[in-house]
């Protein structure tokens, strides 16, 4: 592919006007997929915990996202789910659209506040049927691998109260296992195959996090702080799946940290990072207007890391299909900009949720084949360490075969047409051929300015003959 630097109208995608719901039908289906996982696992119990910071898997399951405190859902093979929330979400918990029963456990509420009208956690758990001889499975929001601990299946990232306590009332530290990967396991977590709404709502939410970024991309001027470059981003109150990322300088090279009252200054390198409940959108380069903005040194930056990068996104999303394994995306990319001068260490390219990263199926000799309903983000990060910083596109995209584009089309008529019409961008001016199968989200999709002042003047491909 000869790639070029051009000037691009970039279309109005548009902005969602209604937004997906999720059914109590739904959050019932969920369950029993859950109960027939649990089953093959020989689970009698599981126990999913949850925090501000890690809701995705509870979430999934009833709708049910804490906020200030920690919850508990215990779910066995009859009974409706038990969800133990502390003071502050007992109430907000009846909002919830899965069948739940509900009960106040108070050490699940901030310090401070009163702890004497709930029963304590032991008796909880044995009146639900939790005792010696059970199997019961936690889920937080990590597992661990043999690679990382020889009894990987018995390691907890979960409070050390509730393992403890489990196991006590067990009688058997082997009855009671690290179930993450029921969710989020790369092959087909619960959470890695995903239903037509569950795609229609990471669309809704791509098209916030990528018209954030667009405007920060119009609407920068070097003296603005990052704070004021970040509040063109016009965030609208979406869950964040993460901290809201732009800097510009010597912060950038860090590519996380938070916005400050750093002013933005022409000629300095610049990274910024949306990411919303099941979308994030990242894109970093130059805060120059076109390459004699460049410092010295860097004046080649357009062939020596610009265009290979391109090269390499580009081929991704044309490799990138149902059937297709994560080794051979990773030998993609790797195969046009595996030289360690752009070093690429992590996964180019990784599933996403409500939680910006759930696993990755990208890594070298990998054999997972890629399906139908999964959700994938490309991001694909050099971190040169070098004096040409980096340069940076992460847009979301998910694979639905026939049956599941039908479906989307029909129920989400408005999603559909935003999702075609991004892939006719793709393909007729950026030069992108996508597989039927590939659905992007991003309302920048593969929209790639290496100039940041400069925002019509893209990355674009064309064919060699």
């Amino acid at each position: 592919m000869d790639i070029q630097l051009a000037t691009v109208d970039l279309p109005e995608f548009g902005l969602p006007t209604e937004a997906p719901t999720f059914s109590a039908q739904l959050y019932e289906f969920r369950l029993e997929r859950l109960r027939w996982l649990m089953d093959d696992a020989g689970l009698d119990f599981l126990v999913i915990y949850a925090d501000r910071e890690h809701q995705a898997n509870l979430a999934w399951v009833c709708g049910y996202d804490p906020r200030f405190e920690e919850a508990l859902l215990i779910v066995d093979r009859r009974q409706t789910p038990l969800l133990l929330i502390g003071n502050e979400g007992f109430g907000f918990a009846d909002l919830a659209p899965a069948p739940l029963r509900k009960l106040l456990y108070q050490p699940l509420s901030l310090l401070g506040q009163s702890r004497k009208e709930s029963s304590n956690l032991k008796q909880i758990l044995q009146n639900e049927g939790i005792h010696t001889g059970v199997s019961v499975g936690v889920a937080g929001w990590k597992y661990f691998s043999h690679e990382e601990f020889a009894d990987a299946p018995y390691v907890f990232e979960t409070p050390s109260y509730l393992i403890d306590l489990l196991r006590h009332l067990t009688g058997d530290v082997h009855k009671v296992k690290n179930a993450g990967d029921l969710f989020m396991n790369p092959v087909d977590g619960l959470r890695i195959i995903n239903e037509a709404e569950q795609l229609a709502a990471f669309e809704f939410a791509a098209c916030h996090s990528s018209n954030g970024l667009k405007q920060v991309l119009w609407g920068m001027e070097p003296g603005m702080t990052e704070y004021e470059a970040a509040a063109l981003m016009g965030v609208n109150g979406i869950p964040l799946s993460c901290h809201l990322m732009l800097s510009c300088g010597a912060r950038a090279a860090y590519g996380l940290p938070s916005p400050s009252l750093n002013r933005l200054e022409e000629g300095q390198p610049f990274t910024m990072a949306l990411g919303l409940w099941g979308a994030l959108n990242a894109r970093a380069g130059w805060l120059v207007r076109d390459e004699e903005g460049l410092p010295a040194g860097v004046k080649d930056y357009l062939q020596k890391l610009a265009i290979p990068y391109f090269r390499a996104v580009a081929a991704w999303y044309e490799k990138i299909g149902i059937g297709v394994t994560g080794g051979e995306l990773y030998d993609t990319i790797h195969g046009i900009i595996g030289d360690p001068f752009f070093g690429v260490s992590l996964n180019p390219g990784h599933y996403i949720h409500l939680d910006e990263w759930v696993h990755s199926p990208v890594e070298k000799n990998s054999k997972i084949q890629l399906r139908s309903g999964m959700a994938l983000q490309v991001d694909v990060i050099p971190a040169t360490g070098s004096i040409y910083h980096t340069i940076n596109i992460e847009d979301g995209i998910a694979l639905a075969d026939a049956e599941l584009r039908q479906e989307l089309a029909t129920k989400f008529p408005e999603t559909w047409l935003r999702i075609q019409a991004r892939r006719d961008f793709m393909e007729q001016v950026i030069g992108i051929r996508l597989k039927p199968e590939v659905l992007p989200f991003s309302n920048i999709p593969a929209y790639l300015p290496p100039y940041l002042l400069s925002p019509t003047q893209v990355l674009v491909g064309k064919k060699n003959s």
